[in-house]
């Protein structure tokens, strides 16, 4: 059975190996710092060591239950409001006039679709939070006319 194993602060997924009567770890993959199965993860664990066997639907259900959202203390919600604020500072430093002043298109145009992709993330995002008002109307509580 494959699992995650953490390593200072990047997470693997690593399997477990009999050889010659000793356990040995098979280093699958490096998740990095958040830990995610995404398709590209599994085409590529899958691709490299086609004998073994992983049960990834398990696997995901088991680290998606590892985030505590609903505590506002806990290190997940920590770190996302964190990153969070420090990007709003970053793209507010991002001015149209250094993108023209740039040295190389290529990444300007880079820069303008990973605005654009966050633009729709986000979208996406706040979207799903007014579907589920209820649940989140401490966060952002409706308008009331007067």
């Amino acid at each position: 059975m494959a699992f995650v194993r953490r390593k200072g602060n990047s997470f693997y997924l690593v399997h477990n190996v009999r050889r010659g009567g000793k356990v040995r770890q098979l280093h699958l993959a490096r998740l990095g710092a958040r830990v995610r199965i995404t398709d590209d993860l599994v085409r590529k664990v899958s691709k490299k060591h086609p004998f073994v066997e992983l049960n990834w639907k398990t696997l995901r259900e088991q680290l998606n239950g590892q985030v505590d959202l609903a505590n506002p203390n806990s290190p997940a919600v920590q770190k996302l409001v964190s990153s969070l604020r420090a990007l709003n500072l970053d793209l507010a430093d991002v001015f149209p006039p250094l993108l023209r002043i740039s040295e190389s298109p290529v990444v300007a145009r880079e820069l303008l679709v990973q605005l654009r992709l966050l633009q729709s993330t986000i979208q996406v995002k706040l979207d799903q939070f007014d579907r589920g008002r209820g649940r989140f109307s401490n966060a952002n509580p409706p308008s009331r006319a007067r």
